[in-house]
């Protein structure tokens, strides 16, 4: 198994966390709150600049590795647009972007954007999906709107895995902001005269917060690498991940509410625009229990495979 990304795909996502800085940063989600129709122009030249859409992520090893990156340096920037399901396109079929739905109430944070959506669900049905109006201002919905589905073939289980993972590394980008948000936070805030990163319970939360995070990274690079080397599990490493990511952002969300106080929930903390807007990656296409439920549907009593399973059921390993 390969242990990191390589040496051209850390430098290409610490190029794109440059580029996303210098076209507004933290800024981008509140302009595109502002004008949500402008979202797509607002963001628009910095991905050509990155060649973004370029990238071929199901052809090339490490083109996927790339999309990994971009991914996780717009969720470290909250980026108000859905970077990881266009890089999910399928190749069979001419679409703009992939978007993996609930069997009910199928939605996802597309509104606004006139592009063309495939959707699938878990068990790879495969539809044409169009964004009905979103139910609220993005304010309240984060740009996540009902889908209409016209149904089209049952052929989208080779585009789950993908669809799953390349989201969890943005929702990784934006464990890694909060993270440093806290750790800011606390270096500088002071109680009873000292800082509150002196005081050991607060080193407690965030050692707490910092080991889900740095699990959920490990988790992530195995299951792009499950997806790299076709391995026939590479769906149960997707949902598993998925699990890992949303229990590790609710720790790590509840520790940098906790240590911020109430300003945490202030639009005045970029925390509070972090918090928000990690909401649909959590709860689409389905949340904790759901993802819970699918995972164990998936490998039922034979468990996850993992690394040291005997040759003959792990490819060779």
């Amino acid at each position: 198994m390969k242990i990191d990304l390589s040496n051209e795909a850390k430098d290409y996502g610490h190029a794109a966390l440059r580029a996303f800085e210098s076209v507004g940063g933290d800024g981008l989600v509140e302009a595109a709150e502002i004008n949500p129709d402008e979202r797509d122009r607002l963001l628009s030249g910095v991905f050509t600049e990155l060649g973004a859409w370029d990238l071929a992520p199901r052809k090339d090893d490490d083109e996927l590795e790339a999309a990994a990156a971009l991914c996780r340096s717009a969720g470290y920037w909250a980026v108000p647009y859905p970077v990881a399901e266009r890089l999910s396109k399928p190749v069979d079929l001419d679409f703009d972007g992939l978007l993996v739905i609930a069997d009910n109430k199928p939605s996802a944070a597309v509104s606004g954007l006139e592009l063309r959506w495939l959707a699938t669900t878990l068990g790879g049905h495969r539809s044409v999906a169009v964004a009905r109006p979103p139910v609220g201002s993005p304010r309240t919905s984060a740009f996540v709107a009902p889908l209409d589905l016209q149904p089209l073939d049952a052929n989208g289980l080779a585009d789950v895995a993908l669809g799953l993972v390349l989201p969890c590394w943005t929702l990784l980008g934006m464990l890694d902001r909060a993270i440093d948000l806290t750790r800011s936070h606390v270096l500088i805030r002071e109680q009873f005269g000292k800082p509150l990163a002196t005081l050991q319970g607060v080193q407690f939360q965030l050692t707490d917060a910092e080991a889900e995070r740095s699990g959920v990274e490990v988790l992530a690079k195995y299951a792009l690498w499950s997806i790299e080397t076709g391995r026939p599990e590479a769906i149960d490493d997707a949902l598993a991940l998925r699990l890992a990511a949303i229990e590790a952002a609710e720790t790590v969300f509840r520790v940098a509410h906790q240590l911020h106080g109430a300003s945490g929930f202030c639009d005045e903390t970029t925390l509070s625009w972090f918090s928000r807007y990690s909401l649909p990656l959590r709860r689409l296409p389905v949340g904790l229990s759901a993802t819970a439920a699918a995972l164990t549907d998936q490998v039922g009593r034979r468990g996850l495979t993992g690394l040291f399973a005997p040759a003959d059921e792990a490819g060779g390993l």
